[in-house]
């Protein structure tokens, strides 16, 4: 999953925002030096990732995609998964998309002191650039998907991953549809943020 939902999975505090989110940024800290709530939220980031990785039918996901591209069908997923969230938002969430961010893009410049630089960085960049906005439309997402593309140091056939995902685009979106509710009731029954 990608940063939306890591946030929307996160406990309604700071701490927790900080530490569902720091997955991705917490290369070198030393995990004993962390708020106790910002520990947990990684843990529930990290058991989030695992759940969704093992999960048969995100495997199944990712069978749709070419063998020179499969091994980059997790981080497409992940993105795809944020835009697929915020279509059907309401189907999961009482609170508007709108709101909800709204109150986000706050709740993440208020965490800023608590956060390791890079990812300060990056989710200052989430809130100026409206990262989520970006996410809710086709040609948009193809374009953050290939600014990850353009990041990886190494010759590969991510670019351009979009062309692989229109043409399967209702399945993708059936199958986020039946594993996000299993992914809602398995981060809740772990409990592992009080």
């Amino acid at each position: 999953m990608n940063y939306l939902a890591h946030a929307v999975l996160a406990k309604p505090n700071l701490y927790s925002l900080t530490g569902n989110l720091l997955g991705d940024f917490c290369k070198g800290i030393r995990l004993d030096t962390l708020h106790p709530d910002i520990l947990a939220g990684l843990l529930n980031h990290r058991a989030t990732d695992s759940y969704t990785d093992q999960h048969p039918e995100v495997r199944q996901l990712k069978a749709l995609f070419s063998p020179g591209r499969r091994r980059f069908a997790g981080i497409a997923l992940d993105v795809l998964f944020d835009h697929f969230l915020i279509k059907h938002w309401q189907q999961f969430y009482s609170t508007s998309f709108a709101d909800y961010k709204q109150q986000l893009y706050a709740d993440l410049t208020a965490a800023e002191p608590l956060m390791p630089v890079a990812m300060a960085n990056t989710m200052r960049s989430v809130r100026t650039h409206d990262w989520l906005s970006s996410y809710q439309q086709l040609p948009q997402l193809a374009k953050a998907l290939d600014r990850i593309a353009n990041r990886i140091r190494f010759t590969h056939q991510f670019a351009g991953i979009i062309d692989e995902i229109q043409p399967q685009y209702a399945v993708l979106e059936q199958g986020f549809l039946r594993f996000y509710p299993q992914l809602q009731r398995h981060i809740k029954q772990l409990s592992l943020e009080t």
